[in-house]
């Protein structure tokens, strides 16, 4: 068993485990195309092989957890991203904003990758997770005087897949995100100011 270099061994258990999912994610990141072996992401991680069965019985196990573990970072990122702007409106661009922002970065790829290489009850949870996301979108198109914020939420996540398709496609980052946000703009620029100023 590794030494222990938390004060407990809870927290020696959770760090480990942390390292663990942080590995299998770099080598994912790495090479989408081939899910790592439980070898691999101990030795990434520093651990003996051995040890990686007291964290996971299976890659699969591995792979699902990796993919509970992306959806809420991400989703904790478009929050808070939305939390810091000065309304309802702006909220709405930084949610296509931070998104795109996310896709660019390799996060969307990973995530695509984890959801075709496990199991259809986990496919289930990534749809759930996604829908999760909108929620902050459309309670700020709400605010902003929406006619009907979930269609509408629905419509700006078409522009976001959109603009992703042609993020993993190679198209420039900031051009992309800029024609993204400009699609959106001027929907937001026709609500009702008074709505759209309120928080």
């Amino acid at each position: 068993m590794p030494r222990i270099q938390a004060a407990t061994l809870a927290e020696h258990r959770k760090a480990q485990r942390r390292a663990l999912l942080d590995a299998a994610r770099a080598i994912l990141t790495e090479d989408p195309a081939r899910p790592p072996t439980l070898t691999e992401v101990a030795a990434r991680a520093g651990l003996a092989r051995p040890s990686i069965y007291q964290y996971f019985s299976s890659r699969d196990q591995l792979l699902a957890e990796l993919l509970a573990d992306t959806f809420p970072q991400w989703a904790r990122r478009v929050a808070e991203r939305m939390a810091a702007a000065s309304g309802p409106a702006d909220q709405v661009l930084e949610y296509v904003r931070a998104n795109l922002e996310l896709v660019a970065s390799g996060e969307h790829a990973l995530a695509r990758v984890l959801t075709t290489i496990i199991d259809d009850d986990i496919a289930a949870y990534s749809r759930e997770l996604h829908d999760e996301l909108r929620t902050p979108l459309i309670a700020a198109l709400e605010t902003a005087g929406a006619t009907d914020p979930a269609v509408t939420a629905g419509l700006i996540d078409g522009i976001v897949h959109a603009a992703s398709r042609m993020l993993e496609s190679g198209q420039d980052a900031d051009r992309t995100v800029t024609a993204a946000t400009e699609l959106v703009e001027p929907y937001l620029a026709a609500l009702s100011p008074s709505a759209a100023g309120r928080r």
